[in-house]
């Protein structure tokens, strides 16, 4: 009956989506819909409306995989704050929400501009206790890509690099972790390490992670390639299970491809 199904589902760790009246959260206004299944140590956020790949392959992944994920409500890439479009991958520091504020809007007074850094200074925080997991846990965030942005244009704030000649240069793994990275790497797909502060850091969202210790990821595919993303989702998750490396093949997780040397 439903109760014995209810309680083999908790017994396994898994849960039915929150049904709580607060999962859903504002970051300055933006708005969030929170996902809860299980207990897990693992956070997840699509933050680019218009990267609907990213959207369904999260969709997917948390039916299969306890953890939090944080879905932006929005059906477009640039959202409002302050009254002006900006990308919400880009106020995850004071130098890159005035860099993002001032994009669409030259005509700042300095006092306006000021006043809504420190709001969203504020909300941020706030913000960010909320999304960051504890003691140690992953913040997987997933991206597409449409515009020609590869592998390449991350490598120069990169300190290790795995890139593997038969994966789409578009298909990549970011870590910022380097246990994480050291795991990842002998996979089949491209996987970098940026565990050290830029100095022309832009005000995303895996910055602002590093700056508080935490741990990310960013699984970044080409738009449309929803069966890739999956896999690379499945594979982060699996190799980086605490109870140790696993075990499946790289050609059960990759569709064929074999694990590279590197």
């Amino acid at each position: 009956n439903n109760t014995l199904i209810f309680s083999f589902l908790l017994a396994a760790g898994l849960s039915f989506p929150s049904a709580d009246p607060n999962s859903t959260i504002y970051f300055s206004g933006i708005e969030f819909k929170v996902i809860g299944r299980g207990n897990s140590d693992r956070h997840f956020i699509w933050i680019h409306g218009d990267e609907k790949t990213a959207e369904m392959a999260l969709n997917y992944h948390m039916k299969h995989y306890p953890g939090k994920a944080f879905f932006i409500k929005s059906e477009e890439r640039e959202v409002f704050v302050s009254g002006v479009m900006v990308d919400p991958n880009r106020i995850f520091s004071r130098k890159g929400a005035a860099s993002a504020l001032r994009k669409f809007k030259t005509d700042w007074e300095t006092s306006a501009l000021t006043a809504s850094l420190d709001r969203l200074d504020e909300d941020r925080e706030k913000f960010l206790e909320k999304l960051l997991p504890k003691n140690g846990g992953l913040l997987i965030a997933v991206h597409n890509n449409f515009r020609g942005y590869n592998v390449s244009k991350e490598i120069p704030n990169s300190r290790l690099q795995s890139i593997k000649p038969q994966q789409n240069p578009r298909d990549f793994i970011i870590c910022t972790d380097q246990s994480d990275y050291s795991k990842l790497a002998s996979g089949p797909f491209n996987v970098i390490l940026q565990d050290e502060m830029a100095d022309d850091e832009d005000g995303s969202l895996s910055w602002a992670a590093l700056r508080k210790g935490v741990r990310y990821i960013n699984i970044e595919t080409r738009l449309g390639w929803l069966g890739q993303q999956k896999k690379m989702l499945k594979f982060v998750e699996e190799r980086l299970r605490k109870s140790g490396l696993n075990q499946e093949s790289a050609t059960d997780v990759s569709g064929g491809a074999g694990l590279d040397p590197q």
